[in-house]
């Protein structure tokens, strides 16, 4: 009997360690991923300009009743009290900690409080949502990325985030999309988007509920993923909140994974595994990496310069045990780019492009396309800083020195050549200059014995021949970044 089980054990382990080889080289990602998520999905990237949606309200509330269908403030004023709950999705949000596979490369809303001003009853808090996106939206986006140059620049997957499906799975058992934000059905969609030569992504929940209270996949992993196969669905982003336990949690990452390989069709899976872990468990990349194309390590970006800084401050403090895992087939996701919305400056634009080239970042954008400025489109299309992102040796970079308000970063590129960041985090004051010894790059072999320097970003230009002794002084805008190539020669 003991004899029997022993076997029935090593018979599951071989199983498990085959069905993890084959999740292992799915083909897919073999350069970090690149596309557009859906406005006002993630972190709070959104494409929409928040005081302007609170006019709005204000305005409708006053000319449509909504102000006399409350006790009222006794202030005339249109929208004297206006009590804004901007979430993205019309549901209750379920709790959340913050919101590859196969050969292939929401936070709820802060809660609103009130304070009472009079003795007497209050006025009638009137919230509002921002509302779940409809195919309407994920049809425009597909024009303009066919039409104005994001297809051909390497941006290739227009990607629905949560919101998107009926509140309950049909009679099968089957996930199914809203009927009425998206009448034609996620299949047509995907037929829609793959004729304008680009790749539809979806999103699901390893849980039982997604992060906005809608079904989860959990106990449904099969059915699911032969459900978005049948769609023609190309890549998933699969969260993790409503999930019981850290194991089952693991085990529904494991699972989808080797689900999403069976149905044959090739799907790029997007995890957040690791950063659900955090800080009950250390992830167990070598294993993530198995079974993700790219995982999210920490919390989702918004639409603001401290979020940026702080991405960047978790990458650098954790570079050690991520870095080294990162490369073709599977990366280190650090969210999306919100360049093209409101909250940054165009230094920390720069800054946010540059960085996500040097870390290998998958690329998906978080912003209104169709609305978008000419200086945000030349960022987000310029040609030499996708060609670091998606550089074929697949190696992530990483932070070499910090200096006060300096950081130095390189990434190793094909070639032999390395890409270089200096990043300024002063904050006030005017541009600095900071120097250092090229012999800092590469371990010392970067520049050895000569090498050719250009400057990518803030602006492309050659700065010319350096000697392996030479030293470079770069000056920096605060919050910005200089984005250098060198080559050996």
């Amino acid at each position: 009997m003991a004899a029997g089980r022993w076997v029935l054990r090593w018979a599951l382990a071989a199983a498990t360690a085959v069905a993890a080889t084959l999740a292992l080289d799915n083909g897919l990602a073999r350069t970090p991923p690149m596309g557009w998520l859906q406005v006002g999905a993630g972190g709070g990237g959104g494409g929409y300009r928040p005081e302007q949606l609170f006019v709005e309200m204000a305005d409708v509330m006053a000319a449509e009743g909504w102000r006399e269908a409350g006790p009222g403030t006794g202030d005339s004023r249109p929208g004297a009290l206006l009590c804004g709950a901007v979430t993205r999705c019309a549901l209750p949000v379920a709790g959340r900690r913050a919101s590859r596979r196969r050969g292939l490369a929401c936070p709820p809303p802060p809660p609103v409080r009130s304070r009472s001003v009079a003795q007497k009853p209050g006025p009638r808090l009137l919230p509002f949502s921002f509302p779940c996106p409809s195919e309407q939206l994920f049809v425009e986006m597909a024009d303009v990325m066919a039409a104005e140059g994001w297809r051909e620049a390497g941006y290739e997957y227009v990607c629905i985030d949560d919101c998107w499906m009926a509140p309950r799975r049909d009679r099968e058992g089957r996930l199914q999309a809203d009927p009425k934000r998206f009448p034609s059905g996620i299949r047509r969609l995907a037929d829609y988007v793959h004729s304008k030569g680009l790749k539809l992504g979806i999103y699901s929940d390893v849980g039982n509920k997604t992060c906005a209270g809608f079904p989860g996949s959990y106990d449904h992993y099969e059915l699911d993923a032969q459900t978005f196969a049948s769609w023609g669905v190309d890549l998933l982003k699969f969260d993790g909140c409503n999930s019981d336990s850290l194991e089952l949690l693991a085990e529904g990452y494991r699972r989808m994974s080797l689900a999403l390989n069976r149905t044959g069709r090739s799907i790029v899976y997007s995890c957040e595994w690791p950063f659900y872990l955090r800080p009950a468990q250390q992830p167990n990349y070598t294993e993530i990496k198995q079974y993700c194309n790219h995982w999210r390590n920490f919390f989702d970006v918004y639409d603001s310069w401290r979020s940026i800084k702080s991405i960047l401050d978790w990458t650098a403090l954790h570079q050690d045990s991520i870095v080294k895992i990162a490369g073709p087939g599977g990366w280190n996701d650090p969210d999306m780019l919100v360049i093209g919305n409101f909250g940054l400056s165009w230094d920390q634009s720069v800054t946010q492009m540059a960085m996500w080239a040097i870390m290998a970042a998958p690329l998906f954008m978080s912003n209104d396309l169709r609305h978008i400025s000419p200086e945000a489109k030349w960022l987000l299309q310029n040609k030499e800083v996708i060609a670091i992102n998606q550089d074929p040796l697949g190696k992530q970079g990483y932070q070499i020195t910090k200096d006060k308000n300096f950081e130095l970063w390189e990434r190793p590129l094909s070639g032999r050549a390395y890409a270089v960041a200096v990043l300024n985090h002063q904050e006030i004051g005017g541009p600095q200059n900071f120097t250092f010894s090229l012999t800092f790059l590469g371990n010392g072999l970067a520049c050895n014995p000569a090498c050719s320097i250009r400057q990518v970003l803030p602006a492309s230009r050659d700065w010319g021949v350096y000697s392996w002794v030479s030293s470079l002084s770069v000056e920096v805008n605060p919050t910005g970044t200089v984005l250098l190539k060198v080559a050996v020669l």
